[in-house]
């Protein structure tokens, strides 16, 4: 029975097992820890020999239908199918672009990274499309150029990006053949030539046997015997670095191929124990509330990936491993409902985008798996904003692993009612965040979402005390997010980035000086208050300076009045010499600035329904300018749109103590 087949027949025996609030094995109860740093909570009382025990040998392993089942590819929707097989028939008898070494070395002489990984990603989006069609239609039309398409990239070099090169012991540019590492591209294209290698090697075998032959030896020389012989890696968990997304996205797609293609029982048992082991330190950096500091599009990278690790265990030992009871693991899933604005809109704190799409079969499978009504709702609202059943799933380079359980559960969340969450409150307070809207279960009214936290959190902007505010689903005061990815990005010059600078977000800049980067720059005496008729969140953001910003004390409260209005009050205490105080606001929407004590911000690029706002200030206090920025990237234009806009409020005369109050209505 398929792994689609098995949640469709069994949602009783899940909701079960959540009651059990325990992890079963044959002949044990394994009790879930209460969390924490160190609590193991997947591997808690578990062994490798449990681990043994209780996996499925691979040739018993069916987590979804094969090639050669034509009625349940038959089964999937019409317009879903023949669009496969569109796009497929434009590769056929096609070439397979080859990236130089030179666009390799593109990343450490100019710093892009997007010329190679377009190629890069195009290869494997084109075999995985070609690999879905052939399933599909079942008739070996396209099985030549998908056999090119293995050989092509098994020939590669390096199956990874050049973003990643520091993973090897020599450093940022050309591969080292000698030394193989695991990065996340690396671990993807395993995953796909692992999941084409079950979904059609009968298939292959009556090319060659040497195909599926190339398969499983390049997948283990490349990804298996690596991440099990090398405990180094930093997104592994297993030495004192700091963890991400990395960790589950790459466990995710590293644990396909050990079910798939590792023969050897003792190899896989360890491979899977180690695999849960690194996801325990993922799940580390985590507590209870299961807030995410990635923000929500990684979200899809990080919690969304651990469920796919747990969905992989979970059914490659017939369910008697399941860890869907744990608070944080629940959490983890419902993070990205409460992190939904409106429509497209999300809280995008850290290197998210404001305006995403969801992964919407992996938020409906997790809430299935969690048992949460909502999530499964908003998880089939988004395919039906993204309209899945009407054309080929989307799969970014070329992800197999999340494509196909997505196909067959397609039909089952289009049938679900859709619904976005519109939560009233969220707070999370292992990050410091906390969201507010006027009106549950509605976009009408005012919304803020405000961050304490601090200056060394994954993908951090050096914004302790930010904000964003909306107003009948429409943004008015933004987090502008991240331009693309450059080799800039995740250097030591990171900071000089205007992106990344408290200077362009909503935030104060003291005697020229803005917020510094690293742990000890961070929120202090953080406290969150919540009723009916408010939302608040209050904490003294002078740690967040560095000591020249002369800076005691800094008092920052955002409150949401339900109803009414935001109102962001700033109280402060100075010390040294006064250079001036700045405050910044983002906004997408052009400020008119000519009365004073009120910045109009009416029009709204994009939308016609935008419902105007105003900020209103006292003009006894400060001065204001507006500055327009064009935007050339395309990350940052797919929210904004070509321009956005700082506001600048100079404070006219600038005391050692003071208050003021803003209003946005």
């Amino acid at each position: 029975m398929s792994l689609i087949i098995q949640r469709m027949h069994s949602v009783h025996i899940v909701k079960s097992i959540l009651l059990t609030c325990a992890v079963m094995l044959i002949g044990s109860s394994l009790s879930i820890a209460n969390g924490g740093v160190g609590a193991e909570i997947l591997t808690g009382s578990l062994t490798v020999d449990q681990v043994r025990s209780n996996l499925l040998p691979a040739s018993q392993w069916h987590p979804s239908p094969q090639a050669s089942e034509h009625d349940r590819w038959a089964a999937l929707p019409a317009a879903v199918r023949e669009d496969y097989i569109r796009v497929a028939e434009k590769h056929l008898h096609g070439s397979w672009a080859t990236p130089k070494a030179t666009d390799f070395l593109g990343f450490v002489r100019t710093g892009n990274r997007s010329e190679y990984q377009a190629i890069s990603y195009g290869r494997r989006e084109q075999l995985a499309t070609l690999v879905i069609a052939e399933c599909i239609e079942g008739k070996g039309r396209f099985r030549d150029d998908i056999v090119n398409g293995i050989w092509t990239i098994c020939e590669e070099t390096y199956w990874g990006v050049p973003a990643h090169m520091s993973l090897q012991r020599r450093g940022n540019g050309l591969p080292d053949v000698t030394e193989p590492t695991v990065d996340l591209f690396a671990a993807e294209t395993g995953s796909l030539l692992a999941w084409t290698y079950y979904l059609l090697k009968d298939s292959l075998d009556n090319v060659s046997p040497l195909v599926s032959e190339r398969i499983a030896y390049e997948v283990n020389r490349r990804i298996n015997a690596v991440n099990l012989e090398r405990n180094d890696f930093w997104w592994m968990g297993l030495t004192s670095k700091k963890v991400n997304n990395w960790t589950p996205w790459i466990c995710s797609n590293w644990l396909a191929t050990v079910l798939i293609l590792e023969q050897d029982p003792d190899r896989r048992a360890r491979s899977v124990y180690k695999i849960l082991e690194c996801l325990d330190r993922f799940l580390d950096e985590y507590t209870d509330d299961g807030g995410c500091d990635e923000g929500p599009s990684y979200w899809g990278r990080a919690g969304g990936s651990l469920f796919d690790c747990l969905e992989l265990v979970h059914f490659a030992t017939n369910g008697k491993c399941a860890w869907y009871a744990h608070p944080r693991i629940r959490e983890i899933g419902r993070f990205i409902t409460r992190a939904h604005i409106s429509g497209r809109w999300f809280v995008n704190f850290a290197d998210a985008p404001a305006k995403m799409q969801p992964d919407a079969p992996t938020v409906y499978r997790y809430g299935k798996a969690i048992d949460d009504a909502s999530m499964m709702a908003f998880g089939a609202w988004c395919a039906q904003e993204q309209h899945l059943s009407e054309h080929a799933l989307p799969g970014r380079f070329g992800v197999l692993g999340r494509v196909l359980p997505a196909l067959f559960v397609l039909e089952e969340m289009l049938k679900v009612k859709p619904l976005e969450p519109d939560f009233r409150d969220s707070w999370f307070p292992g990050i410091q965040v906390m969201t507010a809207r006027s009106v549950a279960g509605s976009s009408k009214g005012l919304y803020l979402a405000a961050q304490g936290g601090h200056n060394d959190e994954s993908h951090n902007h050096n914004d302790v005390g930010n904000f964003v505010i909306y107003k009948d689903g429409e943004p008015v005061i933004i987090d502008i997010g991240v331009e693309t990815y450059t080799a800039k990005t995740f250097s030591p010059d990171r900071y000089s980035i205007w992106t990344m600078q408290s200077g362009y977000h909503n935030l104060p800049t003291v005697n020229g000086v803005s917020q510094k980067e690293g742990r000890k720059f961070a929120a202090k005496d953080v406290s969150y208050h919540v009723t009916d008729t408010k939302a608040a969140l209050s904490m003294d953001i002078a740690g967040a300076y560095p000591p020249e910003a002369g800076i005691q004390s800094w008092r920052r409260t955002l409150t949401l009045e339900r109803g009414a209005e935001v109102i962001v009050q700033d109280a402060y205490q100075l010390k040294g010499e006064l250079k001036g105080i700045n405050l910044t606001l983002m906004t997408c929407r052009e400020p008119i600035t000519q009365t004073a004590g009120k910045i109009l911000l009416g029009f709204l690029p994009e939308s016609t329904s935008a419902t105007p706002a105003e900020v209103v200030y006292d003009p006894a206090l400060f001065s204001v300018r507006a500055e327009p920025i064009d935007i050339h990237d395309p990350q940052l234009q797919s929210s904004w749109g070509s321009r956005i806009w700082r506001i600048l409020l100079t404070m006219k005369q600038a005391a050692e103590k003071g208050e003021f109050i803003l209003y946005v209505r």
